[in-house]
């Protein structure tokens, strides 16, 4: 793996984890809002201002999402395509983690969907910009004691989530909030953060996704777990995976072959304590 070349100082720590309390519970997102505004407000009402949400079988009226493209030239290792718009789509699978931008909630979500042409897509969805055409009820895991807060990342160029302690935990702590850095092995520091068994939740961009039975060449791919955990201290990972052409793959993950492009925000959970 060559590594990506970013505008700024490499980053002494490589990975932040910051010890939290995950509890699992049911939320229901209403129709007609958007899907920012129903994953704040359910959440709200169960009593979290930071939580991970998987959500299926949502049916949506409007969806806008993004896909990794080639570098702008600005420095930054690589970027965003243009916005894709499609009408009468369904969220097939998605993680949506919520934190805080300038004060104000704010989301970020990889999502599979399917529109009403039965094409299947994965993308970093525009949560303020998509829709719900229906209530659906999502399950998730309320954190506290922890929260993603954006900050300026130096290394990278761009605005990221961070973990940062808060001091609202409810109860023992059986999570970590955490986020990788650029160019390392995702197996590896998962592998350094905890050898205990744990869930595995999040979502992240890598450098090229290589699976153990295929491969996206793309220099900058984003990903969305679908299934990982930690255990007898091996980290497997199931991922759903897209690069520049828009080609949605899916797959274990390869250890040792999978690293960071820009980063990863994973919760890892106690797998003995769902709350």
């Amino acid at each position: 793996m060559t590594p990506l070349r970013h505008p700024g100082p490499k980053a002494v720590d490589r990975f932040t984890a910051i010890p939290c309390r995950a509890l699992l519970r049911a939320f229901t997102l209403r129709a007609g809002r958007s899907l920012a505004d129903a994953v704040v407000e359910a959440c709200a009402q169960a009593g979290f201002n930071a939580a991970y949400l998987r959500v299926a079988g949502a049916r949506l009226s409007h969806a806008d999402y993004v896909i990794p493209a080639a570098a702008q030239g600005d420095g930054r290792a690589a970027w965003y395509s243009r916005t894709h718009s499609i009408d009468d789509a369904e969220i097939l699978d998605a993680g949506i983690h919520l934190g805080v931008k300038d004060g104000a909630p704010f989301l970020h979500c990889h999502a599979i969907l399917r529109g009403a042409d039965g094409q299947v897509r994965l993308g970093h969805l525009l949560c303020p910009q998509t829709v719900l055409a229906e209530d659906v009820q999502v399950d998730g895991w309320g954190i506290s004691g922890a929260r993603y807060v954006v900050t300026h990342d130096t290394e990278t160029g761009f605005d990221l989530f961070r973990p940062e302690a808060t001091a609202d935990q409810h109860g023992g702590g059986n999570a970590l909030l955490c986020t990788l850095r650029p160019n390392e092995d995702i197996h590896a520091l998962i592998g350094q953060m905890t050898d205990r068994p744990m869930l595995i939740e999040g979502i992240g961009s890598l450098v090229g996704t290589i699976f153990q039975d295929s491969a996206i060449s793309s220099y900058a791919t984003e990903i969305l777990l679908e299934r990982g955990h930690v255990a007898d201290s091996l980290v497997k990972l199931k991922a759903a995976s897209v690069g520049f052409d828009g080609i949605m793959q899916q797959g274990v993950l390869q250890a040792g072959s999978n690293h960071i492009c820009i980063t990863a925000e994973l919760l890892l959970i106690e797998s003995a304590h769902s709350g």
